[in-house]
């Protein structure tokens, strides 16, 4: 399976059904009263984090997402149905931003943790609900909103309670292998480990996942090699178990480059609980070397275990010294928690004060700029009969003739609303 540890996608929630435009039709009853139905909710884009899943690699081909739009209103008061929702899945760990921002919109870590990309537009009213007692038969209905729709990035940091760091060929498959049920493939040159492997260290009654990361170069923080690929995935860790190959000329200077790129990556990963671990003491000649970086250890007050993964010497000891440090060590928390959110009621809107904006365009014609205003005409279905009476409503609710002719609007002149496009007439607001 490729891994793969980030994705660009972009997701379409459905659109809001239209309200209906209907009136009752029974028997004796010739003038009966208006009875459009609304229209449904656009289904939902959601994305859900499970587990089972390691990678983000199904997103590479597959990008685009559209959920269900929704059902139309009916007579006798009939709503549409609401679109169908569409989930889809992703690793724990998972962030979530807008494409080109830092922000982080949500952190699934759990399994069962749900984010909504974007919202279904709300369905439109049916003539229904524009019954008054100077209007007793309104030939109108709204149109449904659009569908949210937005780019999204993904970040993939894998969930592991170890990291096994180290530059290449210090031997952190083979430690892997000696301590947990991992069967990594090992070989013996630089680069080996290109994707991750995790493993589960069972320790009495505790389970300790432990990740065997890409072996990262001097200049990580760079972004060389495979730099921050590898640090992403350091930051979820509780604890890093610093492998250093003591057959090396100077396992020190090693261990200080490995604690540089820690330092200049950040998110407190030089800071981070670990246990520094001097691999391959059955190559003659290491006891010297082993010994230096035991003084450093200590100098940093971390704990040191030298062993030999190839032969399992003081492998039994060090899997204590990681089940234990890990009890000892909270795990990390995300920044941003993407746990189901309780909705609050629905409080209705207040109309906007806010003038709107005119904007003349460089072919000469307008663009009228508000908000709720866009949305407002946006819903008007241009083919029903009083649609026009609705539409100079809302012009003259903000003075929008007014505003055009301030701005230099002149009859004849192109205005647009939104998707909207009309001529200016003006007199059209009453």
């Amino acid at each position: 399976m490729k891994f793969t540890d980030t994705a660009e996608i972009y997701v379409k929630a459905g659109r809001g059904g239209n309200g209906a435009l209907s009136f009752r039709r029974e028997k004796f009853v010739p003038k009966g009263g208006p009875d459009g139905g609304d229209g449904g909710k656009g289904g939902d884009v959601v994305i859900e984090a499970v587990g089972g899943i390691v990678t983000l690699a199904d997103f590479e081909y597959d990008r685009r997402f559209q959920a269900g739009h929704a059902g139309h209103g009916g007579g006798a008061l009939r709503s549409g149905k609401d679109g169908d929702d569409l989930t889809i899945h992703v690793p724990c760990g998972t962030l979530i931003r807008e494409t080109g921002s830092p922000e982080i919109l949500a952190d699934l870590t759990e399994p069962g943790q749900r984010f909504i990309a974007a919202h279904g537009g709300k369905g439109g009213r049916g003539n229904s609900h524009f019954a008054s007692s100077s209007r007793r038969a309104p030939k109108f209905a709204e149109k449904g909103d659009p569908g949210e729709e937005r780019a999204l990035s993904l970040e993939l940091k894998l969930i592991a309670d170890v990291g096994l760091a180290g530059f290449p060929n210090a031997g952190k498959s083979s430690i892997l292998s000696a301590i947990s049920g991992a069967k990594p493939k090992v070989a013996g040159y630089p680069f080996t480990t290109l994707t991750p492997n995790l493993g589960v260290l069972a320790v009495d009654d505790a389970q300790v996942v432990i990740a065997d990361l890409p072996g990262l170069i001097e200049g990580a923080h760079e972004g060389k090699g495979l730099g921050l690929q590898f640090l992403r995935h350091v930051e979820r860790t509780r604890i890093i178990l610093h492998v250093i190959d003591l057959s090396q000329p100077d396992p020190v200077a090693t261990f200080r480059a490995l604690m540089t790129e820690f330092h200049e990556y950040g998110a407190g990963l030089d800071t981070r609980p670990g246990i520094i671990i001097g691999n391959k003491i059955d190559v003659p000649g290491t006891d010297s070397n082993s010994q230096a970086l035991r003084e450093e250890a200590e100098r940093l007050s971390l704990p040191y275990m030298a062993v030999s993964a190839l032969f399992g010497t003081n492998i039994p000891e060090l899997i204590r010294a990681i089940a234990d440090l890990v009890r000892k060590t909270p795990a990390t928390t995300p920044q941003v928690s993407a746990l189901p959110v309780i909705e609050l009621p629905a409080r209705k809107a207040r109309p906007s004060r806010e003038p709107v904006k005119i904007i003349r365009q460089s072919d000469g014609s307008f663009r009228v700029e508000h908000a709720n205003f866009e949305k407002s005409v946006a819903r008007i279905n241009f083919e029903h009969e009083d649609a026009l009476q609705k539409f100079a409503g809302l012009l003259k609710a903000l003075s929008v003739e007014e505003a055009l002719e301030a701005a230099g609007a002149r009859e004849g002149d192109k205005v647009y609303i939104g998707e909207a496009e009309f001529d200016f007439e003006p007199g059209t607001a009453g």
